[in-house]
């Protein structure tokens, strides 16, 4: 029996009927959203089979109202710099002792790529490699100097700097050693350490050569020395043509000033180019004839070649890329069922030019099919692909290649090994396989062939 009471202008009614009400309410909607479901969209089986089966029981999380819609939330003022969610806790950047030069000052630490979303990596995740720590610069103090073969050698302060017009591009920056420590096999059983020494992000800043236009480049120059005002004073090379190509000075990253560990107040961006390349904390511009031949260039970021022994230098661009980032060890296939519609999704990159297709292999290379690309498909920046797949409940061999509008496309592991041979560490872009376990596990995997 429902109790009932009255008022001069309405009727209530209790707590328990109106209980009853809402669960019949949510019943209803569930059978009528797997009905709409079932009729609209290729994932009907899975989405269908599930609102009908908690239609037919009470799903608390539905009925019950839970105590954050009961009580005033955290006031606009709780953080000034917003923060993630506690419950995004373990997407973070990662490190180990593999990977670093004895110490976490001469180290990295990676991009969780696999809870990535789009194309744009937050600053918070955004890969770190630093050679001597991260420095706390205050740019008040912060000087610029270009000197060397220009017309005008000049200082520029912060304030100076920014006045140059600026512009934003969306671009990566990839360690040259992504991947690299894989090349006599997989390493790691985790895409984050696998492929995440890279990132993408939106910079702005001033090209490099909006500035010469006003200092004025002697003929001679052919070389640029880019040189950072941290502990490690790192320097690297850049070939003229780059610089007055596309090389950029940036003191923004997705919106806001740089972060410490990317180089605040300002840091050297050379697009699609070695991570290396791209001076955090910049100080110091020098023009010249000839290459400096720095120490990062000589003692590291070089590759020996297979037959003679001699070391390539000066190979600076990145080469054609890709990795399927869902599924992978970290984000195993759960709960499907034979002839379940799963997406499987990935990333693509060049810094050799923009991303025109991407092809997806489920046999380890023998056989391959387009995989869509989807989304901001932009100029040395990462480019996201798609490919809807039927779950067959058996074992398959995931492999993608990518191929870029200059016309590079990805070689297979060996074709790779057997231009370079085992001994590099840097610009590893063989095809990448993930092995698909029938009950979805992941595991990183080689093909030889």
């Amino acid at each position: 029996m429902t109790k009932m009471t009255k008022s001069s202008d309405s009727t209530q009614v209790s707590t328990s009927e109106e209980l009853m009400n809402r669960r019949n309410f949510f019943r209803k909607a569930a059978a009528y959203s797997a009905g709409a479901v079932a009729a609209s969209t290729v994932l009907a089986p899975v989405v269908a089979d599930a609102a009908i089966r908690e239609s037919k029981e009470d799903d608390k999380n539905i009925i019950e109202e839970k105590p954050w819609a009961l009580e005033l939330g955290a006031p606009v003022t709780e953080n000034q710099y917003g923060q993630p969610s506690p419950y995004e806790h373990n997407v973070i950047r990662r490190v180990t002792p593999i990977l670093s030069s004895g110490n976490m000052q001469a180290s990295i630490a990676v991009t969780p790529i696999q809870d990535s979303c789009g194309i744009i990596t937050p600053n918070g995740l955004f890969f770190n490699r630093c050679h001597g720590g991260t420095p706390t610069i205050d740019p008040n103090q912060h000087r610029l100097m270009i000197h060397g073969l220009v017309e005008k050698p000049i200082v520029l302060t912060m304030d100076e700097l920014k006045k140059y017009p600026n512009v934003s591009r969306v671009h990566f920056i990839e360690c040259p050693a992504n991947g690299g420590p894989e090349w006599r096999g997989p390493q790691f059983n985790s895409i984050q350490f696998a492929k995440g020494f890279m990132s993408c992000a939106e910079w702005t800043g001033v090209y490099i050569k909006d500035i010469i236009k006003e200092l004025g480049l002697k003929k001679e120059a052919l070389w640029m020395l880019a040189e950072g005002g941290d502990s490690s004073h790192m320097g690297r090379t850049v070939p003229v043509d780059k610089v007055l190509d596309d090389a950029m000075i940036v003191w923004g990253q997705n919106g806001e000033a740089l972060r410490p560990e990317q180089g605040y107040p300002i840091r050297l961006l050379v697009p699609g180019w070695e991570g290396n390349l791209c001076i955090k904390w910049l100080a110091r511009l020098e023009f010249g004839k000839e290459p400096f031949y720095a120490k990062e260039e000589t003692a590291k970021y070089t590759a020996l070649t297979k037959n003679n022994g001699k070391a390539i230098q000066h190979f600076y661009a990145n080469e054609v890329n890709s990795v399927v980032t869902s599924p992978c060890p970290e984000k195993p296939w759960k709960d499907l069922k034979k002839g379940d519609i799963v997406e499987i999704e990935g990333l693509a990159w060049s810094g050799m030019g923009t991303i025109k297709g991407v092809d997806i292999s489920f046999d380890g290379g023998k056989n391959w099919e387009e995989a869509p690309l989807k989304g901001l498909v932009l100029e040395k920046s990462w480019t996201r692909f798609s490919y809807m797949y039927k779950y067959e409940g058996k074992d398959i061999l995931l492999s993608t290649r990518a191929r870029d509008d200059a016309g590079h496309i990805q070689p297979t592991v060996k074709q790779e090994r057997d231009t370079v041979g085992v001994e590099s560490v840097y610009h590893r872009n063989g095809i990448h396989t993930w092995a698909v376990a029938a009950n979805g596990e992941v595991t990183n995997v080689q093909i030889l062939s």
